[in-house]
């Protein structure tokens, strides 16, 4: 069924529509799971209400991406849930702290995510990073169709760093059948496409628009979502406000991923998917685990936006 997933990845009680057929981008999708469903898989969930909750950074992170340093040990907390990448590093700050106001129920403490030098430690490189904070997951194959959702609280736009691009990513590791895309030519002879079994991520990106680059002098902000079935983001709904939002993703026994998105902090529902995509063209065959994205311009000087998390969980429904 599903196996603890002790090698993590370099960086980079709702309802379940059985039979259901919903008219969806590049044709159906049967038996529709809203993200939640099922069972919550052990290990792989946290809401931060431990008191003794703590996240150790040992310190320099890792910036293999960047500089090919990988600083070993990595981050990780104290629960054994979440771990630094050891190809990007880990958030600045990671950091408990109270629940912001309109949370879930009974919530007192979620987790804040924020960084300053999302490159090299200490170091700007003038273009944009990003650090990741792994969660602790288990390989499950798409036949119990794993979910994973996440409330995530955004700030007034005011508060966000002033810069129009990618701020945040809620994503996704899976696994695929992927074709190699290009053949080589050796002598007279020309090698076929291979294909191969490949972890992919893919997941739903927070994209800031500043005043500053619009025309009508207007902040904003939208989902950019990786990928559609020929392996491009593509534009996901627009943000007409801030503060809590839960965020979802699916993978169904078809191979479909399906995105969901709503403002609140409410239980998914089935009007709240927005897309669903064989991503890359082809059928996923298993979720491993789900990781959260912080990004910044890495100039040395100016923080990432504050991002804060709460009760991020994986399912799986049991045959």
């Amino acid at each position: 069924m599903f196996f603890s997933w002790k090698h993590l990845l370099s960086r980079h009680c709702l309802a379940l529509f059985a039979g259901t057929t919903i008219l969806i981008a590049g044709g159906e999708a049967k038996a529709q799971v809203i993200p939640g469903t099922g069972t919550r898989i052990d290990g792989s969930w946290d809401d931060f209400e431990d008191e003794s909750w703590e996240y150790i950074t040992n310190l320099p992170k890792s910036s293999t991406n960047v500089d090919k340093d990988t600083r070993y040990p990595l981050g990780q907390s104290t629960n054994g849930v979440w771990t630094e990448s050891a190809k990007r590093g880990q958030p600045d700050v990671v950091q408990r702290v109270p629940t912001p106001e309109g949370g879930l129920p009974g919530s007192k403490s979620s987790l804040l995510l924020k960084s300053l030098h999302t490159g090299v430690p200490g170091h700007g490189s003038r273009s944009s990073n990003q650090d990741d904070l792994i969660m602790t997951g288990s390989m499950v194959s798409v036949a119990y169709s794993p979910s994973v959702v996440t409330r995530v609280y955004l700030p007034p736009f005011e508060e966000w760093e002033d810069k129009t691009g990618t701020s945040f990513g809620f994503r996704a590791a899976v696994k695929a059948p992927m074709k190699s895309g290009s053949s080589s030519r050796r002598r007279f002879f020309r090698s076929s496409p291979s294909t191969k079994i490949e972890t992919i991520y893919l997941g739903m990106f927070i994209q800031f628009n500043s005043k500053t680059d619009s025309p009508n002098g207007e902040d904003s902000a939208m989902f950019v979502v990786r990928a559609d079935s020929s392996g491009q983001d593509f534009i996901g709904p627009e943000i007409k406000q801030t503060g809590w939002w839960t965020l979802g993703m699916s993978f169904t026994p078809d191979g479909r991923t399906h995105y969901y998105a709503k403002p609140g902090v409410e239980p998914l529902t089935q009007a709240d998917r927005f897309a669903s995509h064989y991503p890359y063209g082809t059928q996923i065959q298993s979720f491993h685990t789900a990781f959260f994205n912080v990004c910044n311009q890495d100039n040395g000087r100016t923080w990432s936006t504050e991002w804060i998390i709460d009760d991020p969980a994986m399912y799986y429904i049991s045959r």
